[in-house]
């Protein structure tokens, strides 16, 4: 039955979805600007990499990195699996060496430095034949962020690299401090002055005047501070900046060549009179009252020096300014890195270090992030000549400090709200070509190390470069990027959907971001700034809650790796068609409508007052003041939350297992399409990289199962050849198939072959089944599901897997290891399948230790017996005693042999050293719904099999239909996922009707139009119905919910659970059981289960649960004897489990022994024997 599209979508979007993997091949692509020619490179990624480090110089040499190249692969993606290869290219540099004495320059062309994994189109990389996914890390930003925490107002200024500045203002003592990478705090002015300003540019930086004019001032109402020191007329100083003048004072005292904090206003006064110019500037009280906390730190700093100052007067031979320098110094100079152990030699010397640790970028580098945050918060109204100035100046400078402190000193004084350390403009994405850049950072530096101690030896460009090529210094950090980092993750392919949403994913783990046991509620919570950028929805259930995160649908990251989401800009109330991209910040100072308010034809607003949101909170205003509007409703949500129609109507907590459980779908043997979709559909199918896409439009000429040939407009010929029956990284099976026919015509971007779990050009997870909400003989207890037979019988719930069984040829030091048909003491019905070589027939059908290949290994010969030397001579290597050491199906496993690769030294295949030959198996299981499998829905609504119910058993409809599926209506009201009854509704309308429903998230049809629908395709409006028991034949006593529902299959099935052991393996040290199917373990007697025997008091079961059939290894070697021959008798001896406590014990040097009834000693070891040998020979010495 062909059925029509009918959408219900309310929004007519500006533009398509963007390109869903951009975020991963944009930043790589970035990274290597491998097509960019290198005098046109941007200083970032592999090119900022190179510039950083070099050019390196000692005395008159120096040596440069010219220019980079990146050859093309070595292989295609496609082999690179096959053969177990890296699909990667090598990097080449150009070397160029100049000596600044003689002005001799050398140059070494495309030296080889090693190879650099590439990503393929599909956005992955291919490491060792292993297909894995970067995956985008988000982490705090660098730059300054202001907080207000334990009664602390404090301003951090995080850099990329170099010491962490804080500035604080302490809400109690209303005191200003600072503190060096979250050490002591000390007072603030002690920084200021260790960063080379004195008294009065303090107060210049931060305070306003007032000038006063003393020839018309003769006396004062109240005390005032100077603004500026106040000199003579030969320009000494009477009086410094920041002395306090008072009415009346018993301070008058104090000597004055020196200048002291305090002094009265006679005294003052009487010294201004003699001067010609008697006008003075003095702090204003506005000022003061502005920045208080400030000026109380500059007065409590005044006390504490002046106290020093006249305790060391008559010894000191500084000034009280440089004195002031000199304390601030010794304070600030222990808390520096570098320079903690460092002599101060003088003060400009020691000022001039710590303004290096400040204002040197090689020391203190903010980024390119940083100093973006820094002009953003910072200098908001500074002039455009200002802020354009310091975008190149990734180290801070003086005017970050005084503005940083000004910013603070605001916000305090005004109340003002301080940063949410969970906001997005404080949390930033690294991408895949951004970890790459760090990981490479470290093995650069060295590089460079290198270079500069090579040149102090032999200055020849031969041999440095030499030097570089023997350090290899991509090779080993990036395999240990890819091997062990935890961003790098073993992509999850088990249908397109889940390596799509692997992609995009987003941690919050790994180096330099959270931990899962130190993560609070607050980082793992959705935020209001997520809205466009990360899914509130989709992220794992269990302890990585909120850590993994997932992008939008229309989410980009910018150049400085903050998240941005589209807007369509509103002008006088009308909708325009310009889309701009606004980051978490940026966007709260607009007014934003919802892409659902109604619109009239001219494109204006139809509301007089509108709904907006604004600075993370709804308010209403009129339609006029509206500035931009959403692109579309699921721009809030991810890839695989947008696909669950009538979202709206499900709890979040069950539309986050909704999202999860479509990435666990596994591809059908007949997917279809759902009857009820979203849209998204299309979107996924066609950028997920399983598809075949025609490249140009024109006409098909030859379609066959393997290939689609395509004669393009322009008159030339394509050919797409298709991937057939491929394993993925979870054993699912990559498929693809044609969907167009010959002389059909085609569009460039159009889908021209279906990939698995896809239907015409449709991301296809699951199927469309008959599904009746209803208990059914018990059951559906529990969330468990009946199915019908037909759903076994057709194939309608079957899919297709393929297992890989690799084998190596090894050469070993006793010879080389062979393949070979013949080997001794196996049975013939092992080797039936295996063909003149060994290697299992293509077609076989193999089970659980069949041989797949057969292998045999070289054993250590003892001396060659005389006779042995005659049968080795007259049978030849045959004679030699060999291991059987062949491939053979793992327990558990089977089906049929689809495929051999075979690569081998003397075919001049790649393989590893040490391997002569490596030989892959391929094996289809083609596996039918069973009672176990786990079945669901995309509204988180679950359940395993419980029955496989004859199709006349079924319940009937009333036109004779038996339903497919029987679901518990118990599930739903608790769950709140309503959802699945509307999907259901629609989804019977939809077969009725021949239409297929696309519902856009939060654009679902209401109630009255799905009942609209069921009217007009004749059915009951509320989807209910008298169904007649398949067994009794009689209707049942109330109406039930029936209808069409998207039910997939999941990866988690009873085949790969199922698993039962007699005997098998044991652990070297305790000898109990393995545990777990992958090591053919057993199943575990706990603690738990102990309990229960005792408790009905069967004390010899127990006994020998503990022993012979765990780890008493005589007793179980006796007990397996006395079974075989048939005269079974209980055996009992030391488990080993005690042997490990009594070892354990060893090991903490505590001399056991063991001692029976009688006090004798019992040797429970066999070396124990020896040892209180030992021990009672020195007793009677």
């Amino acid at each position: 039955m062909s059925f029509k599209e009918k959408s219900f979508s309310k929004v007519s979007l500006p533009y398509d979805v963007p390109d869903l993997l951009e975020i991963q091949k944009k930043s790589f692509s970035d990274f290597l600007q491998k097509d960019v020619p290198p005098n046109q490179r941007k200083n970032r990624g592999l090119q900022k990499l190179f510039k950083t480090f070099f050019p390196v110089r000692y005395e008159d040499i120096e040596v440069d990195v010219v220019e980079y190249y990146i050859d093309e692969p070595y292989k295609s993606p496609d082999e690179c699996v096959r053969k177990n290869l890296t699909y990667s290219a090598p990097v080449k540099v150009t070397f160029r060496l100049i000596n600044h004495k003689t002005g001799e320059v050398y140059e070494k062309p495309k030296v080889y430095l090693g190879d650099i994994p590439l990503m393929t189109d599909k956005a992955n990389f291919i490491i060792n034949g292993v297909q894995r996914v970067i995956v985008s890390q988000i982490i705090k930003s660098s730059g300054i962020v202001f907080s207000n925490r334990k009664g602390e107002l404090s301003c951090k200024i995080v850099p990329e690299k170099g010491i962490w500045v804080e500035f604080g203002i302490s809400l109690k003592k209303e005191l200003m401090y600072f503190s060096i990478d979250n050490k002591k705090k000390l007072l603030l002015t002690y920084f200021l002055r260790a960063i080379g300003m004195n008294t009065q540019d303090i107060i210049s930086s931060f305070f306003d005047y007032n000038e006063v004019d003393f020839s018309e001032v003769s006396k004062i109402d109240k005390s005032f501070y100077l603004y500026e020191n106040v000199v003579d007329d030969e320009g000494n100083v009477l009086f410094l900046a920041g002395t306090r003048v008072v009415k009346v004072g018993a301070r008058s005292q104090v000597v004055m060549k020196e200048g002291s904090h305090i002094v009265d206003f006679d005294t003052f006064y009487s010294a201004i009179s003699s001067l010609k110019n008697k006008k003075v500037k003095v702090i204003s009280e506005s000022s003061i009252r502005d920045n208080l906390s400030l000026f109380n730190t500059l007065r409590r700093e005044k006390e504490l020096i002046e106290f020093e100052y006249l305790r060391e007067y008559e010894y000191s031979k500084f000034t009280k300014e440089e004195f002031a320098t000199l304390k601030a110094i010794s304070k600030v100079v222990p808390f520096i890195r570098n320079m903690a152990n460092t002599t101060v030699l003088s003060v400009e010397s020691a000022v001039k270090d710590i303004q290096k640790h400040l204002y040197d970028e090689k020391l203190f580098d903010l980024g390119e992030v940083g100093r973006y945050k820094l002009l953003m918060r910072l200098y908001k109204d500074a002039p455009e000549e200002l802020r354009k100035s310091l975008e190149d100046k990734f180290a801070l400078v003086k005017e970050d400090i005084i503005r940083a402190i000004k910013m603070l000193l605001k916000i305090f004084a005004s109340n003002d709200i301080v940063d949410d350390i969970d906001h997005l403009s404080n949390r930033r994405i690294r991408a895949v070509g951004e970890l790459l850049y760090q990981q490479l950072y470290s093995s650069m530096a060295k590089v460079q190390k290198v270079v500069e101690d090579r040149i102090k030896v032999d200055d020849r460009l031969d041999s440095i470069v030499q030097s570089v090529i023997m350090l290899k210094p991509f090779v080993s950090p990036l395999n240990e990027f890819f091997g062990t980092s935890q961003l790098s993750h073993f992509m999850d392919q088990i249908n397109p959907l889940s390596e799509m949403t692997n992609k995009r994913r987003v941690s919050a783990l790994g180096p330099g971001g959270f931990t899962r046991e130190r993560a609070g509620f607050e980082v793992r919570d959705v935020h209001f700034s997520h809205y466009g950028r990360l899914c509130p929805i989709e992220t794992p259930e269990g302890q990585n809650i909120g850590l993994i995160l997932s992008l939008s649908t229309y989410a980009k990251v910018n150049e400085y790796g903050f998240i941005e989401t589209p807007y369509r800009v509103v002008v006088n109330g009308k909708v325009t068609e310009e889309v701009r991209y606004f980051n978490a910040i940026d966007e709260e100072e607009h007014y934003i409508c919802q892409s659902t308010e109604p619109v009239d034809e001219n494109g204006y607003l139809v509301n007089e007052i509108v709904y907006v949101r604004y600075k993370g909170k709804f308010i209403r205003v009129a339609r006029d003041q509206v500035q931009l509007m959403d692109v579309s409703p699921k721009q809030m949500f991810s890839v695989s939350t947008s696909l669950i129609p009538f979202l709206e109507h499900d709890d979040a907590n069950r539309a986050l297992m909704g999202s999860n459980m479509q990435r666990q779908s596994v591809p059908l043997l007949r997917p279809q399409s759902p009857l009820v979709g979203t849209g998204m559909e299309k979107v996924v199918a066609k950028q997920s990289g399983y598809s075949s896409i025609a490249q140009k439009s024109g006409v098909v000429e030859k379609v066959s199962s393997t290939y689609i040939v395509v004669k393009n407009d322009d008159g030339t010929r394509t050919r797409y050849d298709l991937m057939k029956f491929r394993p993925t990284n979870n054993n699912t099976c990559y498929n693809q198939k044609p969907i167009v026919n010959n002389g059909q015509r085609v569009e460039a971007g159009q889908v021209i072959a279906d990939g698995p779990a896809m239907d015409n050009g449709e991301l296809a997870l699951g199927t469309n089944l008959l599904v009746a909400y209803m208990p059914w003989y018990g059951y559906n207890y529990e969330d468990a599901i009946i199915i019908s037979e037909r759903l076994v019988k057709e194939d309608i719930l079957t899919s297709v897997h393929i297992f890989e069984y690799e084998v190596a040829v090894r050469t070993t030091k006793f010879g080389d290891e062979q393949i070979t048909k013949d080997i001794p003491g196996v049975n013939e019905q092992f080797l039936k399948n295996l063909d003149e070589n060994g290697i299992v027939r293509i077609g076989a059908y193999v089970k659980s230790g069949d041989i797949l290949v057969g292998k045999l290994t070289p054993k250590s010969e003892e001396v060659e017996s005389p006779e042995y030397k005659l049968l080795k001579v007259l049978f030849g290597e045959k004679a030699r005693d060999s291991k059987d050491s062949s491939l053979k199906v793992p327990h558990g496993e089977g089906g049929v042999v689809i495929g051999v690769d075979r690569f081998s030294r003397e075919n001049k295949d790649e393989l590893p050293i040490g391997v002569n030959e490596l030989i892959k198996v391929y094996v289809a299981q083609k596996r039918k719904v069973k009672v176990g499998d786990k079945l669901s829905g995309r509204h988180g609504n679950k359940g395993v099999v419980a029955r496989i119910a004859p199709v006349e058993d079924m319940p009937i409809l009333p036109d004779g239909t038996p339903v497919d599926i029987i679901l518990n209506p118990l599930g739903v009201p608790s769950r709140m996922n309503l959802g699945q009854l509307f999907e259901t509704m629609l989804g019977w309308a939809g077969v009725k009707l021949g239409y297929k429903y696309r519902i856009p998230v939060f654009e679902g049809p209401s109630y009255e139009e799905v009942k609209e629908e069921m009217r007009k395709a004749g059915l009951p409006e509320t989807s209910k119905v008298r169904l007649r028991d398949g067994i009794t034949g009689e209707y049942f006593e109330s109406e039930i919910e029936v209808g069409y529902q998207y039910i997939m299959k999941l990866v988690h099935m009873v085949d790969d659970k199922t698993h039962a052991r007699s005997i098998g393996p044991y652990a070297l040290i305790t000898q109990q059981p393995l545990g777990g199917k992958a090591q053919f373990g057993g199943q575990r007697l706990g603690e738990m289960e102990v309990w229960a025997l005792e408790s009905y008091g069967a004390s010899t079961l127990l006994h020998e649960m503990l022993t012979v059939k765990s780890d008493d290894i005589e007793g179980r070697t006796s007990a397996y004897d006395g079974i075989t021959k048939g005269r079974y008798t209980s055996l009992y001896n030391v488990p080993e489990a005690f042997k490990v406590l009594i070892n354990e014990m060893r090991g903490l040097l505590l001399d056991v022994e063991v001692f029976d009834k009688d006090g004798n000693i019992v040797h429970i070891f066999s070396k124990d024997r020896h040892i209180f040998a030992a021990k009672s020979a020195k007793k009677k010495i």
